[in-house]
């Protein structure tokens, strides 16, 4: 799987778990303890997060890793 599919997806997750959830880019990163802006590089799929904050949010969207990368 080519890594900008890989980001594309886990943009595109991201931000649906997190409009699903009702919570701003601010809130989910006051949650996840990341920044902000870091949330938002990761849903324009201009970031390459580290496993620790993909469990991060994750944990803060209460859903599974795996979730994040679902197609």
């Amino acid at each position: 799987m080519a890594k900008a599919r890989i980001r594309r997806m886990l943009a595109r997750n991201v931000r649906r778990l997190r409009e699903a959830t009702a919570l701003s880019q601010g809130a989910l990163a006051a949650d996840a303890g990341i920044y902000q802006e870091l949330v938002s590089r990761i849903e324009n799929g201009a970031a390459n997060p580290e496993l620790d904050t993909l469990g991060k949010i994750a944990d803060a969207l209460g859903v599974h890793p795996r979730d994040l990368f679902e197609e």
